[in-house]
């Protein structure tokens, strides 16, 4: 059941409407001053209030900005006889829901009613999905003992502060998306949407009509349009996915978008103005793409103001056991994991991490899941990282940036042979790709029994 107020002077407005509610599940209460009206929403919530322009004792406009402070996210549809098309633009600005002109026909209020609480429902649910994700982007993530790390991160809030567009880059799985939405709540712009696009859409038609959105004139000769995901996104902020991969043609768009704050839908001429900050990504260079001819250099620059890299995680791995554990608190509810033994930890920091935190992630929800002991040990870890390849094209062995010994090496090669050959030399070294005296003499050498 919804609740609606009418805010109107004509008590003879408000009966109407209460009569048309009669039908449905809804509860209509009834204020003839402003000053009532304004009183009442303090009072107690409401899920749509009609509210008349021309009050008495205030003007409507003002009013109008009142409700929406005390109650963000409800829904207002403007009903007055003194309609005109710049009054409602002006409305609509100002956060109302819809228009609709006295004399009203029922039918059309209850559908608008019906819409506006919908919408109203759907911004409640939005407000605390977006709660959930503040608090799933919170400081643990953003701390590293990493100096290159740190001045991304104490960047975040100054970076913050401004409208200018952002440049994130780094690998894949390194992060940017978090960082971006990082950004984003920490902005002015966090109580309107984020929308994340990505640009390596093959289809350049496609591309623009997602971005900018489209017009066309159906066979009943109405405009049908479809809003793109810029003005989905207006005084909030777009997320574009790897800007790199997108056609000179998109990229002429967004230029003109940065620089002139308008756009046109595809299939339109008419210039919409909009107020987006945009936080771009890509995980090649753009210089190079640059050199190649395949990326504007002036959108380049545009979108370069506020640069930030991420760096890959075997370039930070003193983080990756405050990741890991992070990921072991998100994911085990049940506080099933206790402990990470000191070998375990050895293989996690000498892993080379294709897929970055995003793979760290994933391979630590695998052993909370699949894990029975409270302890993180060699053996709860997937093959890949102790050592078997799931991609024979892969590496054989990880030479990590600080140097290895080549005879440690050797050494652990020939006693993991002899395991998985149940310590049959003649297999063993058949797995080595050497004799079997050459095999002896290299175990006397290790002094392997």
């Amino acid at each position: 059941m919804g609740k609606i107020l009418v805010i109107d002077d004509e008590e003879y407005v408000g009966w109407v409407i209460k009569k048309a509610f009669e039908p449905t599940n809804n509860q209509v209460s009834l204020c003839l001053s402003g000053k009532a009206g304004l009183l009442e929403i303090q009072r107690q919530s409401y899920d749509l209030i009609f509210l008349d322009l021309r009050l008495p004792d205030t003007d409507g406009m003002d009013l109008l900005l009142k409700l929406k402070k005390i109650q963000q996210h409800i829904a207002v549809i403007i009903i007055t006889a003194h309609g005109s098309i710049d009054t409602a633009i002006e409305c609509m600005k100002r956060g109302a829901f819809d228009y609709i002109t006295k004399p009203f026909d029922v039918d059309e209020l209850l559908l608008q009613a019906e819409k506006a609480m919908e919408m109203a429902r759907l911004r409640g649910e939005l407000f605390y999905l977006r709660s959930k994700v503040i608090k799933e982007i919170d400081d643990v993530r953003f701390l590293s003992k990493n100096e290159r790390v740190n001045l991304v991160f104490n960047s975040i809030a100054q970076v913050a502060e401004t409208s200018a567009t952002v440049l994130i880059t780094g690998e894949n799985g390194t992060g940017k998306k978090l960082l971006a939405k990082r950004i984003h709540h920490k902005s002015s712009r966090e109580n309107y949407a984020f929308v994340v696009y990505n640009c390596s859409n093959e289809n350049e038609r496609s591309i623009e009509s997602e971005l900018f959105g489209s017009e066309k004139i159906n066979s009943m000769g109405a405009i049908e349009r479809t809003l793109g995901k810029f003005e989905l996104a207006d005084n909030g902020t777009i997320f574009l996915e790897e800007v790199g991969d997108m056609s000179l043609s998109v990229q002429a768009k967004i230029l003109r978008l940065i620089e002139e704050k308008e756009f046109q839908r595809v299939g339109s001429n008419s210039n919409i103005k909009i107020n987006v900050r945009i936080i771009a990504t890509s995980n090649k260079s753009l210089t190079e793409a640059i050199e190649e001819g395949t990326f504007r250099k002036d959108l380049y620059y545009r979108l370069n103001v506020l640069p930030l890299e991420l760096p890959p995680l075997r370039h930070r791995k003193e983080d990756i056991i405050d990741l890991v554990n992070y990921f072991i608190k998100k994911y085990d509810t049940v506080e099933k994991i206790s402990k990470i033994t000191p070998e375990a930890i050895k293989f996690l920091k000498s892993y080379h991490w294709p897929g970055n935190i995003r793979e760290l992630e994933n391979v630590v929800e695998r052993i909370v899941i699949l894990s029975e002991e409270k302890i993180l040990s060699l053996n709860s870890l997937p093959m890949e990282i102790i050592g078997q390849r799931k991609n024979i094209k892969d590496p054989i062995i990880y030479f990590p940036e600080e140097g290895i010994n080549l005879e440690a090496v050797e050494k652990e090669l020939i006693l993991k042979a002899l395991k998985l050959s149940g310590q049959n030399q003649s297999k063993a070294a058949g797995l080595l790709g050497i004799t079997r005296s050459a095999l002896i003499y290299r175990m006397q050498k290790y002094h392997i029994n």
